[in-house]
């Protein structure tokens, strides 16, 4: 378990208070949220005054936030102090954040942490020129490209010990520095390269409409392997039907229910038989039907 505390109060500022700038950004964040429920702006307006002041939360931000949200001072220091994306003390122009948890401390994040104790000194400790701070911190999810490590807003991944310390020269020496894998991977690909969707064609979408020509391309060669001269009819443009042929059309014929009669073809159905003397029974005045045993 951590304790996390304000920095002493000899280097807190006297007074915070955000820029025009900012202030409009602030009230453009409040109204996001309905009335009453203005105490769900306060990350990014913490966020915002750790910003401005340089890339850690003084006191006086605290308050500040506290007081334009109707907040008590307390319930805006806890959240300060919860969240470790806050710095609570001064940091160099450059923070390091170091990630030490198991895919980056496998892949060799212990040499980058002798490297940031060597050339920037202990945890939380900025350089004398105040470029430079560092801390080790929990997963920053670039674990396919460990080990990694984000300063300030951007990513540095697939390090080693020589590429790590050429990136501290670069920005010591304000150089170009290039983000993201230090190593020419492209973004999460296996280090030898994709293995998978190799041909730019498959997505680049040079293949859009080539199924059209395709399909047009292979029936025309199947009409030139069997000599098709003429078009195939489409459904009902065939010729007259002649017996055994192709066209014969049958006409299936609807079954008599099992046991009735079917009237003659052309006699008036009146006629048809009854159901009684299809099966041969009749029924007489005084007859009684057999009783089922």
């Amino acid at each position: 378990m951590s304790v996390r505390r304000l920095a002493p109060e000899a280097v807190q500022p006297k007074e915070f208070t955000f820029t025009a700038e900012n202030a409009d950004w602030t009230k453009g964040q409040i109204a996001k949220y309905p009335p009453g429920r203005q105490a769900s702006a306060v990350i990014p307006l913490l966020w915002k005054a750790q910003e401005q002041v340089g890339g850690w939360t003084p006191r006086r931000a605290i308050e500040e936030v506290a007081a334009m949200l109707g907040l008590p001072y307390i319930r805006v220091l806890e959240i300060a102090t919860f969240y470790t994306m806050f710095n609570l003390a001064p940091v160099g122009r450059y923070h390091v954040q170091l990630c030490g948890t198991v895919p980056c401390h496998v892949c060799g994040a212990l040499e980058l942490k002798k490297i940031c104790e060597e050339r920037i000194g202990q945890q939380g400790e900025v350089t004398a020129d105040g470029k430079f701070s560092w801390i080790e911190v929990e997963c920053l999810g670039a674990c396919c490209n460990a080990p990694m490590v984000q300063i300030n807003y951007d990513y540095y991944e697939d390090l080693d010990p020589t590429n790590f310390g050429k990136l501290l020269d670069d920005l010591a020496a304000g150089r170009p520095v290039k983000t993201g894998s230090q190593t020419g991977r492209m973004c999460s690909e296996p280090l030898g390269g994709a293995t998978t969707l190799a041909d730019p064609s498959l997505y680049d979408g040079s293949r859009v409409g080539g199924w059209k020509t395709r399909f047009e391309e292979t029936g025309q060669k199947e009409k030139e392997e069997t000599g098709e001269q003429q078009p195939v009819k489409s459904s009902g443009e065939g010729g007259p039907a002649v017996p055994g042929s192709r066209n014969e059309v049958h006409i299936a014929q609807p079954a008599s229910p099992k046991g009735l009669g079917v009237a003659p073809a052309g006699s008036p159905a009146g006629n048809a038989a009854s159901p009684d003397e299809a099966v041969g029974t009749s029924k007489k005045p005084g007859n009684k039907s057999p009783r089922k045993r």
